[in-house]
């Protein structure tokens, strides 16, 4: 992927990791599209940032992100990066019976449906460009767990599988299938993780993601230095000690 000059639409934009890689890549020369649920914000967001396009897009429904394709396609036919970001994070209790089946299903359609949906929604469109990508979003819980959100867990290292997967089919369409991992990020993705001393400050992140994309245009994972200890665990040899540290275990479990 190249860092300028391309059309992006960026479903899951109107905070966090989203909007801000959103504002990242404008700067940098790209036509940025941004979707979210909520048109009041989304108007906030562009009164705030000229330049910037945003579509009303609920990524939880099918019949929504049909319209957003098709309005995003039909305002911007040179679209040629898709960003899937959307995504919830939940805390489950697994041992409570029934009480975590909710959250489970709807982060499995948030987090692995909506992103399967969206690259349905938009991949012929970008199969008839030059060159075209698609970045998928999963995280450093893809490859080692967080014991309190199995569902998000689950789902991210599903996609990570989807992402390997297409990169495959769509070998040789032009379409790049490009993986973005984020470690734990000061974001409001789940309560407190705004102002954790163990997350990456929102800007550094993003300022590295730009800057990987820069440097290695033709990379199939996007990974900033902090997500290298999750990531690579189980390659090092050292698995046990990544979930035991990432869950603060003793070596016994505890």
């Amino acid at each position: 992927m190249d860092i300028t000059g391309n059309t992006v639409f960026i479903p899951g934009a109107t905070s966090g990791i989203g909007l801000a890689l959103a504002l990242r890549l404008q700067q940098e020369g790209n036509t940025v599209v941004i979707g979210g649920r909520r048109t009041a914000l989304l108007d906030q967001i562009t009164a705030e940032h000229p330049g910037l396009h945003a579509v009303e897009i609920d990524t939880t429904d099918v019949a929504s992100i049909q319209r957003a394709a098709a309005q995003v396609i039909a305002e911007h036919p040179d679209l040629d990066v898709l960003v899937t970001m959307a995504g919830i994070m939940r805390v489950e209790d697994w041992t409570t019976p029934g009480g975590f089946l909710t959250s489970a299903e709807e982060t499995v359609t948030t987090n692995l449906l909506g992103p399967i949906r969206l690259i349905a929604a938009f991949v012929e469109h970008l199969r008839s460009r030059p060159a075209a990508t698609i970045m998928t979003v999963s995280s450093g819980l893809a490859f080692a767990p967080l014991a309190v959100t199995p569902s998000y867990n689950a789902t991210k290292a599903a996609v990570h599988m989807l992402s390997e997967s297409l990169r495959l089919q769509l070998a040789g369409t032009g379409v790049a299938v490009v993986e973005l991992e984020p470690p734990s990020v000061r974001t409001a993705l789940l309560p407190g993780q705004e102002d954790s001393e163990f997350a990456m400050p929102l800007a550094d992140f993003v300022e590295e993601v730009v800057e990987l994309i820069r440097t290695q245009p033709d990379a199939t994972e996007i990974q900033v230095e902090n997500v290298e200890f999750l990531r690579y665990g189980e390659a090092r040899g050292d698995y046990d000690h990544v979930v035991a540290t990432l869950n603060h275990l003793d070596p016994h479990g505890h």
